[in-house]
């Protein structure tokens, strides 16, 4: 009985937050559509508008794995049943970081990022991604899907805080804002090494790149960020091939 409410809970809450994503921009909510809120703030670290195409990716990873795990061959997984209702509440504060954001409250929108961020990592660590042997239609059903995801909220996140701290008027202790994107951008690409180092996820470090060249697009005419973002593109798309190499050769 457990094991059906989790697998339950899994399955309902995709279509709550897809039903909400949907409806964000089918509607929108409030309003306002996600991106336009987004233009508002002058931020460098934030994308070109067609990177946030990723969504579909992740929409689909969600699904795949709300079907997957759904199967009666999957229902005592230990690995799933470790994973426990993480994913769960990660869907339902994926939809309520909509209503934040699309209602203004920036401040809560970014608590309530940290949050999501937060079950991912969790979930990330619970499911031990790239750690253990797993059969293919489990790493394209559970690893890569969680894996992509998670690479995304770790750039939303950044993303979302320096929106909100250009939101509040913050100066930035005295540091140009272009400079702190570079910052920002190097950050997340010792976050790329790391990820490198301990798991050699290629789906992540892509999504960095994905996202970095977004960036370097979005914001072309400011020179030493899009340097940045470009070289940091090139550095995290070589190491995903490096791990996908050092993952068929082990």
């Amino acid at each position: 009985m457990k094991d059906t409410l989790r697998q339950t809970a899994n399955l309902v809450t995709v279509l709550i937050a897809l039903t909400v994503n949907i409806l964000a921009s089918a509607l929108p909510l409030n309003g306002q559509n996600t991106g336009e809120i987004s233009d508002r703030f002058q931020v460098y670290f934030v994308p070109a508008g067609y990177v946030f195409a990723i969504w579909f990716l992740i929409f689909v990873g969600w699904v795949v794995f709300a079907v997957y795990q759904f199967l009666p061959s999957q229902k005592e997984s230990p690995r799933l049943r470790r994973l426990g209702n993480l994913f769960a509440f990660s869907n339902i504060i994926n939809a309520a970081w909509l209503f934040a954001w699309h209602y203004n409250y920036f401040g809560l929108s970014v608590v309530i990022m940290l949050v999501l961020l937060g079950l991912l990592i969790a979930s990330y660590l619970r499911l031990n991604v790239n750690r253990v042997s797993v059969s293919r239609a489990e790493r394209w059903s559970v690893d890569i899907p969680f894996s992509v995801y998670l690479g995304w909220i770790t750039v939303a996140t950044v993303a979302n805080i320096t929106s909100w701290l250009y939101y509040i008027e913050w100066n930035g202790i005295g540091i140009p804002a272009p400079v702190w994107a570079v910052i920002m951008i190097v950050v997340a690409s010792i976050v790329g090494v790391a990820m490198t180092i301990t798991r050699r996820d290629a789906a992540y470090l892509l999504v960095l790149a994905w996202s970095f060249i977004g960036i370097a697009i979005k914001q072309a005419s400011v020179s030493n960020v899009a340097t940045t973002a470009w070289v940091g593109a090139g550095f995290m798309f070589l190491l995903a091939v490096y791990g996908i190499f050092r993952r068929q050769t082990a």
